[in-house]
């Protein structure tokens, strides 16, 4: 087996990781539409300092209003490279006079991503570099290459290890988390069926989810795709275009604003409270199947 990885300054974002020369990342802005309009750009970024979206895209921090735009400034950012192996890439994002004016907290964050065989894995990690409690949110937003006619034909889904008898599907309101549950699409507890219009109305979002891998599959071929280890984080977020040609699976730690929120940052739900001089991390996997 040969693997190749490729990763970006800009926003310490993966780009790329092939088997055997098979891609299985979604190679954003070289991917069209049959109008020649990009899909979407990105490949797998960093949410950071928030995940999802604020009301009206701003939140009191120290009694000040500060403008943060959906799934925060992170991934738009020139990191720093820490290591650069074959199979190990890691680089750093420091706070700066850019970062501070609109989040008000020092701190490093580092994206690093690991090869061994069909697996990959990525970490982040945080650490409050300033003097109080630095308060955020952090998620991931990988996108998988699948096949376009397969999609089309409905013949993807994605299957959870164990059943999921609490699990729920959260209610979007312009972004925002609503006061309902959404309807539950999945099938004999286990199941979500994906197809051409699974998102037409944004993500699905879960919440009380028991088991700590997902799988994607197709049922025409009988074949999986790749299973995510998503152990630990709370939340887990499916999206994509309408009939585009990848798949988002997002481990996450925290999500959007309630249409109810305060307004206030560290009073979001979920929200992780980091003290001084303290580290926080999480990595999720994602092995590929032949």
């Amino acid at each position: 087996m040969y693997t190749q990885m490729q990763t970006t300054k800009l926003g310490g974002e993966l780009i790329s990781f092939k088997i055997n020369g098979e891609e299985k990342i979604h190679q954003g802005e070289a991917v069209i539409d049959e109008n020649g309009k990009i899909y979407w750009k990105r490949h797998s970024p960093v949410l950071f300092p928030i995940v999802g979206k604020l009301k009206k895209n701003q939140t009191l921090i120290g009694g000040r209003t500060y403008e943060i735009m959906q799934h925060g400034f992170a991934r738009d950012m020139e990191f720093e490279p820490v290591t650069k192996l074959d199979n190990f890439h890691s680089y750093v994002l420091k706070s700066n006079k850019y970062t501070l004016a609109r989040y008000p907290y020092e701190f490093e964050l580092y994206n690093t991503y690991r090869t061994e065989g069909s697996k990959l894995t990525t970490i982040y990690k945080v650490v409050n570099t300033g003097l109080i409690n630095l308060p955020f949110g952090i998620g991931g937003h990988p996108a998988f290459k699948i096949d376009r006619e397969e999609l089309k034909k409905g013949h993807y889904y994605l299957e959870f290890e164990e059943e999921e008898p609490k699990i729920h599907f959260l209610y979007l309101v312009d972004g925002l988390i609503g006061t309902e549950y959404a309807k539950n699409p999945m099938i004999d507890k286990k199941i979500i069926p994906i197809d051409s219009h699974t998102f037409d109305n944004d993500a699905l979002i879960m919440k009380g989810i028991t088991s700590n891998k997902i799988s994607l599959k197709n049922k025409a071929t009988g074949k999986k795709l790749l299973t995510m280890d998503f152990t630990e984080f709370p939340y887990l977020a499916i999206w994509s275009k309408p009939n585009a040609p990848f798949i988002c699976i997002e481990p996450w730690f925290s999500t959007s604003d309630n249409i109810k929120s305060s307004g206030v940052f560290t009073q979001k739900q979920d929200i992780i409270s980091l003290k001084p001089k303290t580290s926080f991390e999480c990595k999720y996997t994602v092995d590929f199947w032949d």
